[in-house]
C-alpha cells in the first residue's frame, strides 16, 4: 500500500531517490525515508508426526477448509507466532518447526510466513474462532482446501515442492 504521510509527524510525502536502493517516500520534517508497512502473520501446516495426515479448519462461518493461521503481535518472533496460534485455536502442542515459504497477500496488506509444524497428537480442543476441523489424508487435503486460496498455494507448494501462487489485483 502506497504511503502518502509520514506515520511519526503526519507531513505528505514525496518520493526521493535513494541512490542505487531505488525510490522511496520521503518526510522532509523528520528528514527521513518511510520505507512500506505490512502486517505480518503465520499460516501452519499442521500435520501429524507421520506426515500422512493434515489438519484443515473452517472459521467465521466460512464453508471452506483453510489452514490456521494468525498474526504476529508487536515484538514476537514469528516461530512464537505460530507456537501461540496453534495453542490458542487448537490448544495443540508442537514437537517441530519448519519454515517452508513467504509471500505477499495485497488484499490484506499481509506478509504470509508459512511453517510446517509437526503435532505429537490428534485431538484438538479448538476456540471459540474454529467453527470445525478435520484430519484430512494428503489426497483428501489437496480436494478439501479453498481453491485459489493462498491456504492452497501453501499446501499444493508443500506436497508437490514446486509454488505457485494466485494472483490478486488490487487497487490502492
Amino acid at each position: 500500500m502506497k504511503m502518502n504521510y509520514c506515520m511519526e509527524c503526519g507531513t505528505l510525502l514525496h518520493p526521493k531517490s535513494h541512490g542505487e536502493e531505488g525510490v522511496f517516500p520521503w518526510c522532509d520534517a523528520c528528514g527521513a525515508f518511510r520505507y512500506p508497512v505490512f502486517n505480518t502473520a503465520v499460516s501452519l501446516l499442521v500435520v501429524d508426526e507421520a506426515e500422512e495426515n493434515i489438519l484443515l479448519i473452517r472459521q467465521y462461518g466460512k464453508p471452506h477448509y483453510i489452514l490456521v493461521a494468525g498474526y504476529v503481535n508487536h515484538g514476537e518472533d514469528a516461530e512464537d507466532a505460530a507456537r501461540r496460534e496453534l495453542m490458542e485455536e487448537l490448544s495443540l502442542p508442537l514437537t517441530s518447526l519448519r519454515f517452508n515459504r513467504s509471500r505477499y497477500f495485497a488484499p490484506s496488506n499481509t506478509l504470509m510466513l508459512n511453517f510446517t509444524v509437526h503435532v505429537p497428537v490428534k485431538d484438538a480442543r479448538p476456540n471459540r474462532e474454529v467453527d470445525d476441523w478435520q484430519w484430512f489424508s494428503l489426497p483428501e487435503a489437496r480436494k478439501a482446501i479453498k481453491p485459489g486460496s493462498l491456504a492452497e498455494a501453501f499446501l499444493l507448494g508443500w506436497l508437490d515442492g514446486e509454488y505457485r501462487f494466485p494472483v490478486y489485483n488490487v487497487t490502492v
